[in-house]
């Protein structure tokens, strides 16, 4: 077959619903004719592109990367010979902090695909309190920021939030340490290794590690504070200077494993927060769901989580 335009439409549809079921009610087909064309997409890229389960759909490997190459056909495709009428909208910017999330290039591409008037300006911030002063201060429209369990993000009634997803941390250790074999690891034969630990980001952390720590019955003998290039950091990981707590989405070099821990002491999550005088709803709705699509695809690339999660958690959990 040819692909058309359509063909990617319903490919991204099937990825950030999660459902074939659900994509199909997005489009307004009948969930049949999806799942017909779904198949013959397949078969015009020769392998499964999605991953079917009880939970739903997910991304193979390669279907992230053509389900990326659709969203951004279909943006530049929505953008050809566009020209702004009489009294139509100026095309705006929309300025977004973010904090350290592998799933904001995801929700970049989401966005252009879904809102191709509006342009994002990003800046990383690390730290989520300061992601709140900016836009508390108007120095931001949107943001991607950070909270844990018990400890919701706080800010006035100028700025609103909402969960993208809640994920467990999990740990980054050198694949030839003892415990590396292990399918999960308990935080408590941790007592006696090195830590590299993200610096306060004001919403929490370190905070919640050092907690978790005591409840294992330990303190961590010693903590490195770093703040950097991830490739450098497992580099270190790697040479057996120290293992660190990460996100469940890392993607390990060869020399390092990420392994979930036993009862799952720590847990992030991940929120799409804005000022409510300058983002609208239909705006924020395709923030969110690029936010959400792009996790799903991280998902999909991350066996480690997949296995994990396939056993005690959905994705859509927020």
């Amino acid at each position: 077959m040819e692909l058309e335009l359509r063909h990617l439409r319903v490919l991204c549809a099937v990825a950030d619903a999660g459902s074939v079921g659900r994509a199909a009610a997005d489009l307004g087909y009948s969930q049949p004719a999806v799942s017909t064309q779904l198949r013959r997409i397949e078969g015009h890229f020769g392998e499964p592109l999605f991953e079917r389960g009880p939970a739903g759909v997910r991304p193979t490997p390669y279907g992230v990367e053509v389900v990326a190459q659709a969203r951004d056909v279909l943006a530049r495709a929505a953008a050809i010979g566009r020209r702004p009428g009489p009294g139509a909208p100026v095309r705006r910017t929309l300025r977004v902090a973010a904090t350290n999330s592998p799933m904001l290039a995801g929700m970049v591409s989401g966005v252009r695909a879904r809102l191709p008037e509006v342009s994002l300006a990003v800046s990383s911030v690390y730290a989520s309190s300061r992601i709140v002063e900016l836009l508390e201060e108007c120095a931001a429209d949107v943001a991607i920021a950070a909270d844990y369990p018990g400890k919701e993000l706080e800010h006035s009634d100028a700025v609103a939030h909402r969960g993208i997803v809640t994920e467990p941390n999990f740990v980054a250790l050198p694949a030839r340490h003892p415990l590396a074999r292990r399918p999960q690891i308990a935080l408590a034969d941790l007592a006696e290794e090195a830590w590299f630990l993200t610096p306060d980001d004001g919403a929490g952390w370190p905070g919640v590690f050092h907690t978790a720590c005591a409840a294992a019955g330990f303190t961590p003998k010693a903590v490195h504070e770093f703040l950097g290039d991830r490739s450098q950091l497992q580099g270190m990981i790697a040479d057996g200077l120290g293992v660190a707590v990460v996100q469940a989405t890392t993607r390990p070099i060869p020399q390092v494993v990420v392994k979930p821990l036993i009862g799952t002491p720590l847990w992030c999550r991940y929120v799409l927060a804005w000022r409510r005088d300058a983002v609208a709803e239909p705006a924020v709705e395709a923030l969110l769901q690029s936010a959400t699509g792009a996790y799903r695809e991280l998902v999909a690339r991350s066996p480690h989580l997949r296995t994990w999660a396939a056993r005690t958690w959905s994705v859509t959990k927020a």
